[in-house]
């Protein structure tokens, strides 16, 4: 039996989309210098990361996040790893939509599974879906609440949705089948742990897909994250699975849903004009004259920065790191032999 979404477009929604549309239009039309792009893909990471791990329990805050982003930890606790691994699986996302659009497979989702629970989960269970029950507890009461199908059938169900998203690719709105996708996902519950970061990554995967690369620039999560609750008992049910599936209304889910990605592309709207102005992301003359040998040259050494620039030679060493961090440019090398080359993409 194929995967059969009911749902209404009801007036709330169609605005609530058209609204997307005008944002996302207005978006693409405004010009901002690639640094200001890198740094808000930098921050939407960060913000990410942060925000789809915490949703899971992980009490780490903002900015212990970022610094771990920033320098790795040599021996991660659990709580460290989870942060490590979805901005890895951000990361392998991001390389994927920079060689075209990402189609959703059963090897997809079971890749980003084994990236987010790596050294967290056994080896078998890492990509793997799950070989045995599973239930799902209401997250402050630790009362079951929901019974998802057998793990016999997940297989099948996943693959009964993979082909729902290909057959209506292009007659279905992107927006609502991302949410259809995040919702049947969650109710799915394919594997024995790690099932919500995994949909979340699958959902920005999808959203990529319609105009603005908003897998880069946006952090839904963190809208979910805001009210962790009335995010569970919108995309989730309460029951079971099988007395459920021909009547659960994805609606309520799909306008909660929508409404999440205009309130972040609002934040993004918001954000770039101070994000131009910042510090963090506006070059030097020398900074931009250095970009500029290394684009002409292929490379360049501080030796080369040197001769075009009276900074100090610690001053040098921040103008390429503060490059490096804008994803600029990446050093190859070491010691001596250091060198700098452009960043591919």
């Amino acid at each position: 039996m194929s995967f059969i979404s009911h749902y209404t477009i009801t007036d709330k929604l169609l605005a609530s989309i058209k609204e997307v549309n005008r944002l996302v239009t207005e978006l693409n039309h405004r010009r901002f210098p690639r640094v200001v792009l890198v740094q808000l893909q930098h921050t939407a990471h960060a913000l990410s990361t942060y925000a789809s791990t915490s949703i899971e329990g992980n009490s780490l805050p903002l900015t212990e996040v970022k610094k771990i982003l920033k320098s790795t930890p040599p021996h991660p606790r659990d709580s460290q790893q989870e942060v490590l691994n979805y901005n890895q699986a951000l990361l392998d996302l991001d390389n994927q939509l920079d060689q075209g659009t990402i189609t959703l497979t059963d090897k997809l989702i079971r890749s980003i599974h084994q990236t987010v629970t790596q050294q967290l989960l056994p080896k078998f269970e890492t990509g793997q879906y799950r070989q045995k029950p599973i239930v799902v507890h209401d997250p402050k009461t630790r009362n079951i609440i929901f019974l998802p199908p057998d793990h016999q059938a997940v297989p099948t169900l996943i693959n009964d949705l993979v082909k729902f998203v290909k057959n209506n690719s292009s007659q279905i709105d992107p927006l609502i089948l991302a949410g259809i996708t995040h919702k049947q996902l969650v109710l799915i519950h394919p594997f024995m742990d790690g099932n919500g970061r995994t949909t979340r990554l699958i959902t920005k995967a999808l959203l990529a897909n319609m105009g603005l690369n908003t897998f880069k620039l946006l952090s839904f999560e963190n809208y979910y994250n805001q009210n962790v609750s009335k995010y569970f008992s919108l995309v989730g049910e309460q029951g079971n699975y099988y007395d459920l599936v021909d009547k659960i209304d994805f609606t309520p889910w799909l306008e909660y849903f929508v409404d999440g990605i205009i309130d972040e592309l609002l934040r993004v709207t918001a954000l770039m004009p101070s994000l131009a102005r910042s510090p963090k992301t506006e070059l030097l003359p020398d900074q931009k004259r250095l970009l500029n040998i290394i684009a002409q040259k292929g490379f360049a050494a501080d030796s080369d920065y040197a001769k075009i620039t009276q900074r100090a030679k610690a001053t040098r060493a921040l103008d390429f790191q503060k490059l490096i961090e804008l994803g600029l440019i990446t050093r190859k090398a070491k010691g001596k032999n250091t060198y700098y080359v452009l960043k591919e993409g």
